[in-house]
């Protein structure tokens, strides 16, 4: 019971970072690395207190593909919210649950793994929500800053799925050594980015921006990767794959309340067909023995 509690709150945490980002008035690169740096952070110093020394010889073994990766997910929150910015939180979050599809789609070429027809079934069904969620079935084209949301946030599913596809090459290392590895090395790559690309100006600092960033920092990131990682040890896969699905729900009927951006009748079609695909995928994964603690 407490590892699915732990599970709960980590997905309910995840679920509202799109509203925090909203109402950040700094660039997504610099979000990115303040949160990238404070949960590598709260990570060590929770290893420190646990005392569970982080391992040298674990990060020494995988350094290159943990630096790789954890670059892949600094951008990858770039993308995740330029994508809630120009399309808003639904539409973006739904672009960024296709990232299980790409893993689906790329896993027979990069893992050898055999494609199934529920693989199949699964990508075409998340194909066609994706095509509902654009607007393209309501006769009309969507707006520019729409499409280029869509684009944003299928960028970071790309992302977000080649992050994937790379733990699982990683060998020998804890859990928690990687993400600290990852999320340093996803502050330290972006924070170029940000101050070359981006306008960083003082007056953005104001407490409001200062606190939610911090709290994206500390309780989005360091916390609830906390809570989840210390939650796949009392859960089953199975169980993991549906619960995270409490991420994407909570963030769409949230957005919907707070931020006021409902989704048309097409576009909740779309969410459903989106989901469902994605949820297949994981299913499929826990049928073949795999483990949900390989993602970040």
């Amino acid at each position: 019971m407490i590892s699915k509690l732990k599970l709960i709150t980590s997905m309910l945490i995840f679920g509202t970072i799109g509203i925090f980002v909203n109402y950040i008035d700094l660039p997504s690169g610099f979000i990115a690395f303040v949160r990238g740096g404070i949960g590598a952070a709260c990570l060590v110093l929770f290893a420190l207190l646990s005392r569970s020394p982080i391992s040298k010889t674990e990060i020494k073994n995988n350094f290159w593909l943990l630096v790789i990766s954890g670059a892949a997910i600094g951008f990858n929150w770039i993308f995740l919210f330029e994508s809630y910015r120009f399309a808003g939180v639904p539409i973006g979050t739904l672009c960024y649950y296709m990232a299980p599809v790409f893993v689906m789609i790329a896993s027979p070429f990069v893992l050898k793994e055999r494609f199934t027809l529920k693989k199949l079934f699964s990508i075409i069904l998340a194909l066609v929500g994706m095509v509902f969620v654009s607007g393209i079935i309501g006769g009309e084209l969507p707006e520019g800053e729409i499409v280029i949301g869509i684009i944003f946030g299928l960028s970071a599913a790309l992302l977000y799925a080649s992050v994937i596809l790379m733990n699982k090459k990683l060998k020998d290392i804890s859990a928690n050594n990687k993400t600290v590895v990852q999320l340093a090395s996803a502050a330290i790559v972006v924070l170029p980015y940000s101050l070359i690309f981006e306008s960083i100006k003082a007056e953005a600092f104001t407490p409001l921006s200062l606190s939610l960033l911090i709290c994206v920092g500390v309780v989005h990131t360091g916390l609830a990767y906390l809570l989840y990682f210390g939650s796949l040890s009392g859960v089953s896969a199975t169980t993991a794959a549906i619960f995270s699905y409490i991420d994407p729900a909570l963030a769409i009927v949230l957005s919907a309340i707070i931020l006021s951006q409902p989704m048309d009748d097409f576009a909740k079609i779309g969410a459903v067909l989106i989901l469902l695909g994605a949820l297949l995928s994981e299913l499929d994964i826990k049928f073949k023995g795999r483990k949900r603690n390989e993602d970040i």
